[in-house]
């Protein structure tokens, strides 16, 4: 394994898109946990993505226009959904401790749907992948390698927001500003994912 790649990984997944808003998010609203969740669900939507690169799917949904634009848009449609969702659900970053902590099943499913419709982790991979690995196993060993370091770094991000959860629920003015950035943020994240 090269430092090149290590390093270029730990660009990669620093870098804050939306698996890091998602577990921000998810972090702020329902504690350390959740984002650990929400981390955990955002490594295994790369699944697909590492599944699609090592059987040579990746390749021809980079070939084909149109399977392209179809997850494109399909990703772009998720993050409206996720903007809309976070706008009307006044309750999300709000500390009630008579309500019922988050589901883990739904963070999960909707931290996996967060980067299974992210065409850019196909295009990475096989744009990215194929310049270090030497052979199937390397590339599969190098996925994994690329997992650990998302959920690790997710997880960071994660509990560093569940840490300031208090800080932030306390101002009220700061709440409502939080949710409307978020908001904000997956509606720019889904018209940039539409321009590109």
């Amino acid at each position: 394994m090269s430092l090149a790649f290590l390093v270029t990984t730990l660009i990669a997944v620093a870098t804050p898109g939306t698996g890091v808003l998602y577990t921000l998010s998810a972090g702020l609203a329902h504690g350390r946990k959740a984002s650990v969740i929400a981390a955990f669900g955002c490594t295994l939507g790369i699944v697909p993505h590492v599944l699609a690169t090592v059987t040579g799917l990746a390749a021809l949904l980079h070939a084909s226009a149109v399977a392209f634009e179809v997850v494109k848009y399909l990703g772009v449609a998720y993050l409206v959904y996720l903007a809309w969702a976070t706008l009307r659900d006044k309750s999300e970053l709000v500390v009630d401790t008579a309500q019922a902590p988050a589901s883990a099943r739904k963070i999960i499913v909707s931290a996996v749907l967060v980067n299974f419709l992210n065409p850019k982790l196909t295009i990475f991979f096989v744009a990215f992948l194929p310049q270090f690995a030497t052979g199937f196993g390397h590339m599969l060993t190098l996925s994994l390698v690329f997992m650990a370091v998302t959920f690790a770094g997710f997880a960071v991000y994660g509990v560093f927001a569940a840490a300031m959860r208090d800080r932030v629920l306390a101002r009220p003015r700061v709440t409502v500003w939080l949710r409307r950035f978020f908001a904000a943020s997956f509606a720019a994240l889904g018209v940039k994912l539409a321009l590109t």
